[in-house]
C-alpha cells in the first residue's frame, strides 16, 4: 500500500486535487462531489487563516478501500455536519474510508476539473430531478386516494363509536356484579349512587360493602382505592374482601383496618386505599365507626342539624394503618347518615367548600325518598366539575319501625 501526499493553500487547489485523487480511483461522481464539498468545508477556516492544508491518501487493494486524510493545523471545521461524514476526526485531521477500485493512470484522456465538477453537478441534478418526478408521482397518488382516505376515516370513526359503546356497555354490567345487591334490615333504610370518572372505564377503586352480621347490626364498608379503572377495582375488591371475612370472623371494628393491611400486604404491596367502617344497630340506632384517613360521614339531624363525624385513623398501605378508638353516635328516627367518597366533595378542587356544599344539598333532600338521595346529592354536588373523580355516596336513614 503506497501512500501519497501533497500541501494545498488553497480551497480552489485542495478541491482539484481531492477531484483528482477520486477520480483515479473511479469513484461514482455522486461520491466524489461529496468528498469535494466535505474536504473544503473541512479545512475552510484553516485555508482562509492562510495555514496550508495537508493531503494524504492511500489505497488498500486486498480491503479495496481509499483511506483519504485531511490535515488542518488547529481547525477541523464542523465536521459533525459535512455531506460526508468523515470516519475518524481529531484535533487537527478528518479521515475518510471509501471503498474504491484502482489508481488508473490516463493522464492523457482525463478530463479536466471543470469537466469533472460539471459531471458532478449534472448528478445532482439528476437526482434532484428524479427526486421532483416521485414527489410530483406521489402528490397524484395522494390526491387520487385522498376522497377513499376520508371515507375509510368517516368508517373507522363510526366502527370506534360502536366499540365505545359495547365496552361501556359490557364494563357497566360489569360494575353491576361488582356491587353487592341491597340488603334489608329492618328498621333502615339505605341506597346508594355511584358515578365514574369518566364514561369509558365505568369501573374504579370507589367500592361500598354492606351486610347484617349475626349479631343483627349491619357492617358497611367504604373503599376509595388509589388510581382509576380495572387496577384499582382490583384493589378495592381485595379491601372489601378482607374486610367482611374479618367482620365476620367477630374481630373488633378497631381492628379491622389494621388486620386488613397486614393480610394484602404479603400478595398487593401496591394497594393504597382509605377505608370507612360503620357499624349500626337498627333496634337502637347506635352507630359506630372506625376510620382509615377517609373523609368523614355527615350525619343529618331530623332537625336539620349537621355535623361531621371525624374519627381518627390511617388508610390500608399508608404508614401505621390502622383506627384508633371508634366514634360511637346514636341515631334517631328519621335521621339521615351520608358515607361518600372525596369525590362527591373535591370536583371544584376545595374540599372545605365542598363539605359545606355537602351539609346544603343534604338538607335539601333530607325528606326525599332514600332510593333518591345519594343521587340527588351527587347531581347538586357535580353542577361544576374541576377535578373529575370517581364518586360514591352511600345514604342510611333511621326509620324507627
Amino acid at each position: 500500500m503506497t501512500t501519497r501526499n501533497l500541501t494545498c493553500a488553497t480551497t480552489a487547489g485542495l478541491s482539484r486535487a481531492v477531484r483528482a485523487l477520486a477520480r483515479e480511483h473511479a469513484l461514482d461522481p455522486e461520491v466524489r462531489g461529496r468528498l469535494v464539498l466535505s474536504a473544503a468545508e473541512a479545512a475552510g477556516a484553516a485555508l482562509r487563516a492562510g495555514r496550508e492544508t495537508g493531503l494524504e491518501w492511500a489505497y488498500d487493494p486486498g480491503a479495496g478501500l481509499l483511506t483519504v486524510v485531511l490535515r488542518t493545523p488547529g481547525d477541523t471545521g464542523p465536521a459533525a455536519e459535512l455531506p460526508m461524514a468523515p470516519d475518524a476526526v481529531t484535533e487537527d485531521e478528518v479521515v475518510w474510508r471509501l471503498p474504491a477500485g484502482p489508481p488508473v493512470d490516463d493522464a492523457e484522456e482525463a478530463p479536466g476539473d471543470d469537466a469533472l465538477a460539471a459531471e458532478e453537478l449534472r448528478v445532482v441534478l439528476a437526482a434532484a430531478d428524479a427526486l421532483t418526478a416521485e414527489h410530483r408521482r406521489l402528490k397524484d397518488e395522494l390526491e387520487e386516494t385522498n376522497s377513499g382516505v376520508l371515507a375509510l376515516y368517516v368508517q373507522l370513526d363510526e366502527r370506534d363509536k360502536q366499540l365505545r359503546t359495547a365496552h361501556g356497555q359490557t364494563l357497566r354490567e360489569l360494575e353491576d356484579a361488582l356491587r353487592p345487591p341491597l340488603i334489608e334490615a329492618d328498621g333502615l333504610e339505605l341506597a346508594v349512587h355511584y358515578e365514574p370518572a369518566g364514561t369509558d372505564a365505568p369501573t374504579g377503586g370507589d367500592l361500598y360493602d354492606w351486610f347484617v352480621l349475626p349479631d343483627g347490626t349491619v357492617h358497611i364498608t367504604i373503599v376509595d382505592a388509589l388510581g382509576h379503572g380495572v387496577t384499582s377495582t382490583r384493589s378495592a375488591l381485595n379491601v372489601t374482601h378482607a374486610v367482611r371475612t374479618l367482620a365476620l370472623e367477630g374481630h373488633r371494628l378497631q381492628s379491622i383496618v389494621a388486620r386488613t393491611d397486614e393480610i394484602l400486604y404479603p400478595f398487593d404491596r401496591a394497594v393504597m386505599a382509605t377505608v370507612l367502617l360503620a357499624r349500626i344497630d337498627p333496634v337502637t340506632g347506635e352507630l359506630w365507626l372506625a376510620n382509615g384517613s377517609h373523609p368523614p360521614a355527615l350525619l343529618l339531624r331530623r332537625d336539620g342539624t349537621a355535623r361531621y363525624l371525624e374519627a381518627r385513623g390511617r388508610g390500608i398501605g399508608f404508614p401505621l394503618p390502622g383506627s384508633e378508638t371508634p366514634l360511637t353516635e346514636r341515631l334517631a328516627p328519621g335521621d339521615l347518615l351520608l358515607l361518600y367518597t372525596d369525590g362527591l366533595t373535591e370536583s371544584r378542587r376545595d374540599p372545605i367548600e365542598g363539605e359545606r356544599r355537602l351539609i346544603e344539598a343534604a338538607h335539601k333532600h333530607l325528606q326525599s325518598p332514600i332510593e333518591e338521595v345519594p343521587g340527588a346529592i351527587a347531581e347538586d354536588m357535580h353542577t361544576v366539575i374541576l377535578h373529575p373523580d370517581d364518586t360514591l355516596a352511600l345514604a342510611v336513614r333511621l326509620t324507627g319501625q
